[in-house]
């Protein structure tokens, strides 16, 4: 089983980026950050080639809920959402929910996270 959810994308990145914020806030996800690692790794007089952004990822009611049911979540929140090139394709990813959940040792946890997961999956799968 696979840690992530990855799919590739005909978008430029800022079109992927700016379409995912748009169907994650439909599905009552926000984004809390949008980081562009290529730009700070330049201000830091890094090069960096590749685009490569991370959307720190939230559904309030989603994260209270498994806070409520152990605080060990919080290690995992926000949830992210990634946008990259790699040799020239844009790709469109997460790591998955429930693997990382699985490290928290609750049954209903691992219900919301599937929930959560499905959801951002197609968000992801509609914004590509």
């Amino acid at each position: 089983m696979s840690f992530d959810f990855t799919v590739k994308s005909e978008k430029s990145p800022m079109q992927l980026v700016n379409d995912l914020e748009m169907t994650l806030k439909d599905e009552s996800f926000g984004v809390l950050w949008s980081f562009n690692v290529k730009e700070k790794l330049e201000e830091k007089g890094l090069g960096y080639e590749d685009d490569y952004f991370i959307l720190e990822v939230c559904n309030p009611k989603d994260a209270k809920q498994v806070l409520e049911l152990s605080k060990m979540t919080g290690y995992f929140l926000p949830c992210k959402v990634v946008v990259y090139t790699e040799n020239g394709e844009t790709y469109a990813g997460m790591p998955k929910p429930t693997t990382l959940m699985d490290h928290v040792d609750h049954s209903e946890v691992r219900h919301v996270a599937n929930d959560v997961e499905q959801r951002m999956m197609a968000c992801i799968e509609k914004a590509v």
